[in-house]
């Protein structure tokens, strides 16, 4: 196999996605089709310098999770993927990892709910998607705290309003959660750094891991601070993909409440205060 394999594929598959179906704008002239690379790193979060190397065959050794960055930006279905991993000379996750693949049945499942905030989440609550209006209601995370377990005990915190009971109970709940996570996926290693790091930077983190509590994280009613719209409150559904330990985090409102009319405001200005990310 030659080194410009990869970069072959990646090509040929970058010009066979339309930009629309990527949710990016369709309008302009376009001198090849598909996704220009700059969209493409954008969707996958990786450089397009990198890229560029990649597609030349000057970078042959991508990580796994740039991989799967891609894969899931390319809109590959399970087999392309699975052949993208061999491309990259990597050995595709099996059953004993946590998957970061959002398969194609959810990315349709998420171009249908583009004015509803949606993200979703891997079995250790890793951000891997959140659709623009998300991004707008609850804002961007960058590095440790694209991870929710990770922000709720160490990070940075998010817009959502908590009293001290009910922060407690989401972190109760949150750490329950990674628990059961970590019985279906004993050998991650992802997963079990996670927990050291946790265990070590939060007494509170390692006081519930200590409890033995196992439960599977679920709704809740959260009001979330806007910098520019105030308080919304809304009904926050997690939705468990079955097969694929996916969650989808959905937010909605209650019709004709004022919450709705914050919400259908955030949908038309939100793309003002921030962009997408992936």
């Amino acid at each position: 196999m030659t080194s410009t394999d990869l970069g072959d594929a990646l090509k040929t598959w970058r010009a066979a996605v339309a930009p629309q179906d990527a949710g990016l704008p369709s309008g302009g002239q376009r001198r090849i089709p598909g996704l220009r690379r700059e969209e493409l790193s954008q969707l996958a979060g990786i450089s397009a310098d990198y890229l560029t190397r990649l597609e030349q065959g000057r970078a042959t050794n991508p990580s796994p999770q740039v991989v799967e960055a891609l894969a899931r930006a390319l809109r590959l279905g399970q087999d392309e993927r699975l052949h993208l991993f061999h491309l990259a000379g990597l050995v595709p996750p099996g059953p004993d990892r946590i998957s970061s693949y959002i398969t194609p049945g959810v990315q349709r499942m998420l171009e249908r709910l583009q004015h509803t905030p949606v993200a979703v989440y891997d079995a250790m609550w890793t951000l891997l998607h959140a659709n623009p209006l998300y991004v707008a209601l609850m804002g961007e995370w960058h590095g440790k705290d694209r991870n929710g377990a990770w922000r709720n005990f160490v990070g940075t915190g998010t817009r959502v309003r908590q009293t001290p009971d009910s922060l407690r109970d989401l972190r109760a709940a949150t750490a329950a959660d990674l628990r059961r996570t970590a019985a279906r996926y004993p050998d991650d290693p992802r997963l079990r750094e996670l927990i050291r790091q946790l265990r070590a930077d939060s007494p509170l983190f390692s006081e519930l891991w200590n409890s033995g509590a196992v439960a599977e994280h679920s709704s809740a009613r959260k009001t979330v601070d806007h910098p520019q719209l105030g308080a919304i409150t809304l009904d926050c559904d997690v939705l468990h993909v079955a097969g694929d330990d996916l969650r989808l985090m959905v937010y909605t409102a209650e019709p004709g409440s004022p919450d709705a009319e914050r919400l259908a405001l955030l949908s038309v200005i939100g793309t003002q205060f921030s962009d997408n990310i992936t």
